[in-house]
């Protein structure tokens, strides 16, 4: 065997003993991917994501995808003529534009159960009405009715614990009922962020269209990889966040007060985004850990430190 043929060999073998501590900490853990963005519209992303997803269900992790739909919805509500509206970011979701939605993410929730049924591994897609999953009330944006839109009230895991027993992944499609049993349009960061409450997630990913967080999007040195949810709350109050990313890392923060351990923001553009941020020392994207983690003490700097956890 040649030298350089056997230093490949040795490289992949380092690798695999560099993610065999992040294996040990994590197995059994449940971990909540929400799915989004641009990953979602190119089919080679998505296939890397699916395999990111499914190896970490092989190696012992307990993985529930919660995906969104808007571009493919937007796409499908131009095609009967319609124009998509939104306020403030949310989409002003009409009775038709509330059956299309439903149509186009449950279309997208099948899809990606075949994919990760292709990998060998089972999974079930459901949507935030099976089992009441998710019930919701009417949402508005600064008093405007934006039609049938959902804000989150309660969560009802049963559904999913039975799945993750039965060895199955999970795959969420963001849809939710009222005390009416209307059907509604949820924001999927925001049911991705409620499911890990609600499981008592050990992790909470989104998978979005930037490398990260920045204190200035405009200058790529002012890269966040980490920063505790009191240092992510003072970001958030001094403005300099906007847009998209602010509600985001409002589900972040509460997402860590109430017990998630870990929440990372990643570039879902990004080939195998997932593994490179797990199951390597400094991972790739954006953490946001609790005040009271070792990290943030500085016993170490590592972005995951599973021997000190």
């Amino acid at each position: 065997m040649e030298q350089r043929e056997m230093e490949q060999i040795m490289q992949k073998a380092e690798v695999l003993i560099e993610a065999l501590p992040y294996i040990q900490r994590f197995n059994r853990k449940i971990i909540v991917v929400k799915y989004g963005g641009s990953a979602m519209s190119n089919e080679e992303l998505q296939k890397n994501v699916i395999k990111d997803v499914t190896l970490l269900k092989l190696v012992g992790f307990k993985p529930i995808i919660v995906h969104g739909g808007g571009k493919a919805i937007s796409k499908w509500v131009g095609k009967v003529g319609k124009e998509a509206e939104f306020v403030n970011g949310l989409r002003v979701t009409d009775e038709e534009t509330m059956e299309i939605a439903e149509m186009v993410l449950s279309r997208v929730n099948k899809s990606l159960v075949t994919m990760v049924e292709e990998l060998g591994v089972k999974a079930i897609g459901v949507s935030g009405k099976d089992g009441g999953l998710l019930k919701v009330d009417k949402k508005y944006s600064d008093g405007k009715d934006i039609g049938y839109v959902g804000d989150i009230k309660e969560v009802d895991p049963k559904i999913l614990y039975d799945l993750l027993e039965k060895d199955f992944l999970p795959i969420v499609a963001p849809i939710g009922l009222d005390d009416n049993f209307d059907t509604y349009n949820i924001n999927a960061d925001d049911a991705a962020c409620a499911i890990a409450k609600a499981v008592g997630a050990d992790k909470l990913v989104f998978l979005t269209d930037i490398e990260g967080l920045y204190k200035d999007i405009n200058d790529k040195s002012s890269f966040i990889s980490r920063l505790t949810a009191s240092e992510a709350e003072k970001l958030i109050n001094s403005g300099i966040i906007g847009g998209g990313m602010l509600p985001k890392l409002n589900n972040c923060t509460s997402a860590i007060k109430n017990g998630v351990s870990r929440v990372h923001i990643l570039d879902g553009r990004v080939p195998h985004c997932l593994l490179l941020e797990i199951f390597t020392k400094h991972g790739i994207g954006t953490a946001i850990i609790s005040d009271d983690d070792n990290l943030a003490k500085g016993i170490h700097r590592d972005k995951f430190c599973p021997e000190n956890e």
